[in-house]
């Protein structure tokens, strides 16, 4: 008796590790879907307050109040499309009529000229490109194959916007479905405790997501309005594109700062080093300075302290740890998922003194 007992204890635990590799499985390979319903969740977040004024403030019936948030967010998705496909569609024809010779010599110059400004001779901006891996091995095949991958990411990219906005419409009608589906994996008599924790995370990251998409807004102002008085081509594209990035705490802000300089070279590459590109370069980096400060100062405190109610230590302590845990995406994600820890230990550990502390504010 012992010893089939023992047997069918090792076959149950064979089977719980095989029927986890299992699901580990079927998560990688549906890993998609969890994206378009986690973005789907986001956009749910952030027009769950259009909703409810479009519903209790203008009366409108709740279907049309959501079909109209929809459209909203096709039309923002539109327009991102609207405004960069003309400037690659310019810039792909430029490829085909850049002189290269031209091109050559004014990098030449610039080489020169910054030599001559800072007072070294050790820049050689020609060779440097020429020495660089990608240079020595680029072959001409990769265009064809990149551009394959771009028509075939059309379609797939297609799919997922169509799935992400039909998943939104059923989670914005119906704003208990996210509930019920996770009410299924609470025991008998713990709903009342799941429902309390999901509403106050709910919440939470509500503010935080329309908090985020403010603050995304403010910077897109500040950067497009610097770009166009220094005369910078493309300056809507690129000042999106630069505010887009500090959706990624610490690390955006300094990569988006790095593109700008960039832009601001080669939108004045064949100019005066000394008398054009180094100004204007200084201006345009002091305007970008000045946005940082007013993003640090005044957008974030009201964003990540007041929405989601840490202190900034905290904040910054679980950016850290994220990003050295899961990179860039744990950046992304910190600060949702340990607001959403915060609630879970608060509802289960508050019995606990550092749990207190910490979510005291809650």
């Amino acid at each position: 008796m012992r010893a089939k007992t023992i047997t069918v204890g090792i076959l149950r635990a064979l089977g719980v590790i095989v029927a986890i590799f299992l699901f580990c499985v079927f998560i990688y390979m549906i890993q998609s879907v969890i994206v378009y319903i986690a973005i789907a969740a986001v956009i749910s977040l952030i027009g769950r307050p259009i909703v409810w004024f479009l519903k209790h403030r203008l009366r409108i019936p709740n279907k049309l109040a959501v079909i109209m948030v929809l459209l909203l967010v096709s039309a923002i998705i539109v327009g991102i499309i609207a405004l960069f496909i003309p400037i690659i569609v310019q810039q792909s024809e430029n490829l085909g009529q850049i002189d290269f010779d031209a091109f050559k010599t004014d990098l030449n110059e610039l080489n020169i000229q910054i030599k001559d400004y800072l007072g070294i001779e050790q820049i050689d901006i020609i060779q440097g490109l020429q020495q660089t891996s990608f240079v020595r091995n680029f072959d001409l095949k990769v265009i064809p194959n990149f551009m394959n991958h771009i028509f075939g990411g059309l379609g797939t990219a297609l799919i997922g916007i169509f799935s992400i906005i039909f998943i939104s419409f059923f989670l914005l009608k119906d704003s208990k479905l996210m509930l019920n589906s996770i009410l299924v994996f609470a025991n008998r008599g713990d709903e009342a405790r799941f429902k309390r924790v999901f509403e106050k995370i709910k919440a939470l990251l509500s503010r935080y997501f329309v908090g985020l998409t403010l603050q995304i807004f403010v910077l897109f102002v500040l950067y497009s309005s610097l770009l166009m008085i220094y005369d910078v081509d493309n300056p809507i594209a690129i000042a999106f594109i630069c505010a887009f990035l500090n959706i990624v705490p610490y690390l955006g802000p300094l990569v988006a700062g790095i593109l700008m300089m960039l832009f601001v070279i080669s939108s004045n590459l064949g100019a005066d080093f000394s008398t054009v590109i180094l100004p204007k370069l200084a201006y345009v980096m002091t305007g970008y300075g000045i946005a940082q400060l007013i993003d640090n100062f005044i957008n974030q405190p009201l964003i990540f302290g007041k929405s989601v109610k840490s202190h900034p230590l905290e904040i910054f302590l679980a950016i850290l740890i994220a990003g050295l845990l899961f990179n860039v995406i744990g950046m992304i994600v910190a600060i949702p998922v340990y607001t959403a820890l915060k609630v879970i230990a608060k509802e289960a550990f508050s019995e606990y003194k550092i749990v207190k502390n910490l979510t005291k504010d809650l």
